[in-house]
């Protein structure tokens, strides 16, 4: 009798080992992923067994699961799978009754702890749960969340998260902005985030030996280096991120106080969405707002400030001062170069 136990983290683990195209997965192999996860979750449960893992393949091949399409591709007296359809994810189908009725458990644990201090989360995550289970619902949707669903390189998340995981070295295809052609990096993959509505993975450059910070939406191939040697970090990634906006760390940055002052309305909004965690604040009139901050100055951080245009005028410091000033004098330039032409 097929085991229902897990069933969802059976199928997200098969999910990604069948759109890894770094790696042929044969039966052996996914019953070794897909035991390696469920013993971390319960060490004493025995492993998956071959009719059970067969059960759980026919049932996302099927009507019922996600009407997978799977090249089962003979190598020798062995088959490997793979999705037919590489950019193929189960993450990105309607959801079926096995997901809905997880869902629906989740929601009824998660409801626990509305109004407990360190879980405000929940108030966020409750609705999006919510709103999948309502997705094959007739009914009008009522709420909807910031992503962008043509976004490029959300295909190598699950990939990557794997990668992480369970600490293998990648080789990378990746093709910077700033170059006409793609380059390879032996890869040591750390950690995943999103920002802005792209996503980002942080890792080891081994030719560099540099810390590196890539866009998955220039990412072209991933591939796994199965005899190079991962190297482990003692990085804490939560507090990595605590001195910057966004996920750009210069060479040589260091934390500097930045004074703002925030005019009008974007004083309100400002005071409601802060700008950073170290943000202080206080309002020098009815109409002007004083924003105090302790962070590093990046890329991300000065588009952040550019983006609220007349309505906000950097004090210090003043190297950052001269920065942004510069970029308005260029964006006056342009405009006013265009209105010459005409």
């Amino acid at each position: 009798m097929p085991d229902t136990k897990h069933a969802l983290i059976r199928y997200k683990i098969l999910d990604n080992c069948f759109r890894n195209p770094g790696r042929k997965y044969f039966l052996e192999d996914l019953m070794r992923e897909v035991d390696t996860v469920l013993q971390e979750i319960n060490p004493e449960k025995k492993g998956i067994s071959r009719r059970q893992l067969l059960y759980d393949i026919e049932f996302m091949e099927s009507c019922d699961g996600w009407a997978v399409e799977l090249n089962k591709i003979r190598e020798g007296h062995k088959v490997f799978y793979r999705y037919a359809d590489m950019s193929f994810s189960i993450n990105n189908m309607p959801l079926n009754e096995v997901e809905i009725n997880q869902l629906k458990d989740a929601v009824s644990i998660l409801s626990q702890f509305k109004g407990m201090p360190q879980f405000e989360w929940v108030y966020e995550l409750i609705p999006k749960l919510q709103q999948g289970m309502e997705s094959n619902s007739t009914q009008p949707s009522v709420i909807s969340f910031d992503s962008n669903e043509y976004l490029k390189g959300v295909e190598y998340v699950g990939v990557l998260y794997s990668a992480i995981t369970y600490k293998q070295v990648l080789k990378l295809e990746y093709h910077p902005f700033d170059l006409q052609a793609p380059i390879e990096v032996e890869f040591h993959p750390y950690y995943l985030k999103q920002y802005n509505n792209r996503w980002f993975v942080l890792g080891l450059n081994m030719q560099q030996n540099k810390i590196w910070t890539l866009a998955l939406d220039r990412v072209v191939s991933v591939e796994e280096l199965t005899r190079a040697k991962y190297v482990k970090t003692d990085e804490n990634w939560d507090e990595f991120f605590d001195d910057i906006v966004g996920v750009t760390i210069p060479e040589n940055g260091k934390v500097e106080e930045v004074v703002l002052l925030f005019f009008g309305l974007s004083g309100k909004y400002i005071e409601t969405k802060p700008l950073h965690g170290s943000q202080k604040s206080k309002w020098l009139s009815p109409d002007c707002l004083e924003v105090r901050l302790n962070l590093i100055i990046n890329y991300e951080f000065e588009q952040l400030v550019l983006s609220y245009g007349e309505n906000v005028k950097v004090i210090s410091p003043t190297h950052m001062v001269s920065r942004i000033t510069n970029r308005v004098m260029e964006l006056i330039k342009i405009y006013t170069q265009k209105n010459a032409s005409k």
